[in-house]
């Protein structure tokens, strides 16, 4: 139980909370996995579950027999056994429920896995379309989200809503944390930083990153590039020799997946945050950053690009190496009051369109409208796929 929807899962429920809410969590993991028995929500896990479509016997009658229990029931996530068993379970009860895509619906993958899209095709109409149709609502965390959501299959019906999403400020001193994060990786110690934090794939445009830092920056010595993340798929030793072969092997850290202090620390350290993917449903490592006030340049494949961009907390280009570069020499060529001025507009656009209150709020709002009496009368369930 890891990953952006799950840590969204329990910020918004200590969020709803504060508000008088509660979430109960269901699974689909082993109750005796050690990652189940810490997780700080109640937690009902109904596996253990079976192959990649992550099958649970025990998850439809659990929920035949406890959704009267709930006001609604969240699903996040779809192509997995909980949003269909969650769809065989509640379609014909009095017991709302509603879905966040999490992107999963982008026509990014339709275009670069075509043959695992035509597989979903041939899934899609008796499943993960009727449970879109049936849900009470279908929830996207940007309007870019909703739109590109329509273009992956033609037959689609769904109510569209669409929630704020963020997260929490960071807690703890600032200064304390960078210092975390130099007494780690001293080489970026008195450097002006350019982070790109997220995992080492393909998808998130690590590359275009390297490559346009080493075009615009690579004559600058007090610049210094932190690629940071986990390297999922053995990727990074190419991207290091591809760094070093671009006279970046001094001037580039990498650090691993980043956590508590240290990964805040790099955050607060950087003067901006570069994330060029090619697909990005809502980049949670984008608030974060604006709620630190760093500036963020990101390609228009990032789904909160127009909040973003309409907020000038930050600057937008197209996902290859002629955007990057762009981004990084825009950034350069302004002015230190210009720079300081996009700070201010990037803290000022967290509180505005990420906080997580406001994110609860808005999920609120649209979870309320589904029920019979327009509020919640008692707690909300959240079924969160793994």
């Amino acid at each position: 139980m890891n990953g952006g929807p799950i840590e969204g899962v329990k910020q918004l429920a200590a969020a709803l909370y504060t508000l008088g809410h509660t979430v109960e969590v269901a699974s689909l993991d082993d109750p005796a996995a050690s990652y189940a028995k810490a997780f700080p929500l109640p937690l009902y896990a109904l596996g253990p579950s079976f192959h990649r479509y992550r099958f649970s016997s025990a998850l439809v009658p659990w929920l035949r027999e406890n959704a009267r229990r709930y006001d609604v029931v969240v699903v996040n996530g779809i192509w997995g056994y909980a949003s269909f068993g969650t769809w065989r379970a509640l379609r014909q009860s009095g017991t709302p429920y509603a879905i966040f895509t999490h992107g999963m619906l982008d026509p990014w993958f339709k275009h670069q896995y075509p043959l695992k899209h035509l597989k979903k095709w041939l899934y899609w109409p008796w499943a993960e379309y009727r449970v879109l149709r049936d849900a009470s609502a279908v929830i996207f965390t940007s309007e870019e989200e909703r739109l590109l959501a329509r273009r992956s299959f033609w037959l689609y019906a769904a109510r569209e809503r669409v929630v704020n999403y963020g997260t929490a400020l960071p807690n703890g001193d600032p200064e304390v944390q960078k210092n975390a994060f130099f007494d780690r990786f001293p080489k970026t110690r008195g450097k002006r930083l350019v982070l790109f934090i997220g995992r080492i794939h393909p998808k998130k445009g690590c590359e275009l990153a390297i490559r346009a830092f080493a075009s615009v920056m690579g004559e600058g010595p007090d610049w210094h590039l932190v690629m940071a993340g986990p390297d999922q798929i053995g990727w990074q030793r190419e991207l290091s020799e591809m760094a070093d072969s671009l006279g970046l092997a001094d001037r580039t850290t990498w650090t691993g997946m980043l956590t508590g202090d240290v990964k805040w620390g790099s955050i607060r350290a950087s003067e901006v945050l570069l994330l060029p993917s090619h697909q990005e449903n809502f980049g949670i490592v984008v608030a974060e950053a604006l709620a630190c006030g760093v500036p963020t340049l990101i390609s228009n494949k990032v789904n909160i690009w127009r909040e973003v961009e309409d907020a000038g907390a930050g600057l937008v280009a197209d996902d290859n190496v002629q955007g990057a570069t762009q981004l990084l020499r825009s950034w350069i060529g302004m002015s230190a009051e210009q720079r300081y001025r996009m700070r201010l507009r990037a803290k000022a656009c967290f509180e505005e369109q990420f906080a997580i209150g406001r994110a609860a709020m808005s999920l609120i709002r649209i979870l309320s409208s589904l029920t019979a009496s327009g509020t919640f009368a008692k707690s909300n369930a959240s079924l969160s796929t793994p």
